[in-house]
C-alpha cells in the first residue's frame, strides 16, 4: 500500500447532503479537510430529491412543532433541540441564499431552491466546497477504517491510507442503493462499537393488488382523503397529495403514511378507500350527480363521466363503476347511481406490501440517540469520530425535514470536528 503521512485535520466519508455541509463548514472554519465520495460526482442521491426538485427543508417557525415530526420516541425531540438551536430551517434560507440560491416556499411550508433544481443545489454546495479549499477525491470508497485504543487514526480508499485528527460519517443510509446508498455506514458503525437498530423503507410507496391502479399511472390528485384498514376495521386517516403509479400508490400523502402501515401489515390485511371529493359529504355529492345527469340526460355514460370524476380519470375508471358505458344517462337506476358515488367516496385499494430501498426516499434504523452527543454529533464511543444525516435512527416524513436533518447534523460536525 502506498502510505500517504499527510495528516489532515478533518476526514470526511461521504459526499451527499449531510457530508457537504459538514465539510465546507469544517473547511470554512479554516481545517484542512478532505471528503472521501465512493460514486463519481457529488450529491448523487441530492440530484435525484424531491422528483428533481430538491426540497430542502420545512418553513415551519415554531422549532417545537418542526421536531415534533421527527417521532422516533418520546425523547426524539428533546435529543434534537440543542442541535436544532444551533443551525435549524432559518440558518438554511440563509445559508443557501448567500450561496446565489433563495429558496421559495409551497404548499405546506415546503422549501424548495427558486430554480426548482434540485442539481442546483448540488452545485451550490460544490461551489461552497471549492471557495473553503476542500479537497475533494470521487470515485474513492473507503475500504477500511483503522482504529487505535478509542480513537480513529486513518482509512484506506483505493490503495491509499489518509490520516486526520478527527473523522465524519456521512454515507446516508440504505434508501436508493443505486445512487451508493448501501449500508456500508452501518456496518462501520456496528463494527466500531456502536449499537445500530435495523433498517427498512419508511418513506417508500405502496404496492397495490387492484389492477385498474395501473391504468391510473401518472394520475395526481391534489386534495384526497384516504383511510386505511385491518380486515375492514378502520385504523387510521390521512389527507393531502396521491399520486397513482403502475405499481400502485405514491406521493406525499402515501410516503408519509407508508410506516404506520408498515405495522398494520403484520396484523392482517389492510385495505384502503381514497375519498375523492374529501370536501364534499355524500349526500352533496349525490345532488352534484344527480343534476351532471339531469343535464346529459340522453347522452351516454362514458361520454358525461369525466364531468363526474376528478380530471384524467375517467377513461381508466370506467371499467370499475357498475354501469354500461353506452347506456344512456336516463337510463341509469338510482341504485346504479348510488353505487358510483359511493365509489367516488370511497376508491377500494387493497395494499400488498412496501416497495422496497429501491424506491424509498427515505430508510429508517441507524445509530440508537443515546450513543451520539447531540450537542456535537460525536460519538460516545469513539472520541474522534462524527455522525450525520441518515446514519441516525430518527424517523421523519417528507415534506424538508429529512434534508432538514442533513443541514443540522452536518453544520454541527463540521463545526466540532
Amino acid at each position: 500500500m502506498n502510505t500517504k503521512r499527510k495528516l489532515y485535520d478533518v476526514i470526511v466519508i461521504g459526499g451527499g447532503a449531510s457530508g457537504m455541509m459538514s465539510a465546507g463548514t469544517s473547511a470554512h472554519s479554516g481545517k484542512s479537510v478532505l471528503l472521501l465520495e465512493k460514486n463519481k460526482i457529488l450529491g448523487q442521491k441530492l440530484n435525484i430529491s424531491g422528483g428533481g426538485r430538491c426540497n430542502i427543508t420545512n418553513d415551519e417557525d415554531d422549532i417545537r412543532i418542526f421536531l415534533k415530526h421527527y417521532a422516533n420516541n418520546k425523547k426524539t425531540d428533546e435529543f434534537l433541540f440543542s442541535a436544532f438551536s444551533k443551525f435549524n430551517k432559518n440558518d438554511s434560507f440563509k445559508f443557501f441564499k448567500d450561496l446565489g440560491l433563495p429558496l421559495v416556499v409551497e404548499a405546506r411550508k415546503r422549501a424548495f431552491p427558486y430554480t426548482q433544481k434540485s442539481t442546483d443545489v448540488t452545485m451550490a454546495l460544490e461551489k461552497y466546497l471549492k471557495e473553503n479549499n476542500v479537497t475533494i477525491k470521487t470515485s474513492s470508497p473507503v475500504t477500511k477504517i483503522n482504529k487505535r485504543d478509542e480513537k480513529i487514526i486513518s482509512v484506506q480508499s483505493c490503495g491509499t491510507e489518509y490520516f486526520a485528527n478527527s473523522f465524519i460519517l456521512a454515507t446516508g443510509g440504505i434508501s436508493h442503493p443505486e445512487t451508493g446508498s448501501t449500508g456500508d455506514g452501518f456496518k462501520w458503525l456496528n463494527d466500531l462499537g456502536h449499537t445500530i437498530n435495523p433498517s427498512t423503507p419508511s418513506i417508500v410507496p405502496l404496492a397495490v393488488k387492484e389492477k385498474y391502479i395501473k391504468n391510473l399511472s401518472g394520475i395526481s390528485l391534489t386534495f384526497m382523503k384516504i383511510t386505511f384498514y385491518i380486515d375492514k376495521v378502520k385504523k387510521f386517516v390521512k389527507k393531502g397529495k396521491i399520486l397513482f403509479t403502475h405499481f400502485g400508490l405514491s406521493g406525499p400523502l402515501i410516503l408519509n403514511s407508508a410506516s404506520a402501515v408498515s405495522e398494520l401489515l403484520h396484523e392482517g390485511e389492510v385495505t384502503a378507500s381514497i375519498d375523492m371529493y374529501p370536501d364534499t359529504d355524500i349526500g352533496a355529492l349525490d345532488d352534484k350527480i344527480i343534476k351532471i345527469f339531469d343535464d346529459n340526460k340522453n347522452k351516454m355514460f362514458k361520454n358525461i363521466l369525466a364531468e363526474c370524476v376528478p380530471n384524467g380519470m375517467a377513461k381508466s375508471l370506467i371499467d370499475i363503476i357498475k354501469i354500461d358505458p353506452d347506456t344512456k344517462v336516463h337510463s341509469i337506476s338510482k341504485i346504479q347511481r348510488r353505487s358510483f358515488v359511493d365509489l367516488l367516496k370511497a376508491l377500494p385499494a387493497t395494499i400488498t406490501g412496501l416497495m422496497g430501498y429501491d424506491r424509498a426516499v427515505v430508510a429508517d434504523g441507524g445509530i440508537t440517540l443515546d450513543q451520539i452527543d447531540m450537542r456535537t454529533m460525536r460519538s460516545n464511543k469513539i472520541e474522534n469520530l462524527y455522525i450525520t444525516g441518515d446514519l441516525l435512527d430518527i424517523n421523519r416524513p417528507s415534506g424538508g425535514f429529512s434534508l432538514q436533518l442533513c443541514w443540522t447534523t452536518g453544520y454541527l460536525a463540521g463545526t466540532n470536528a
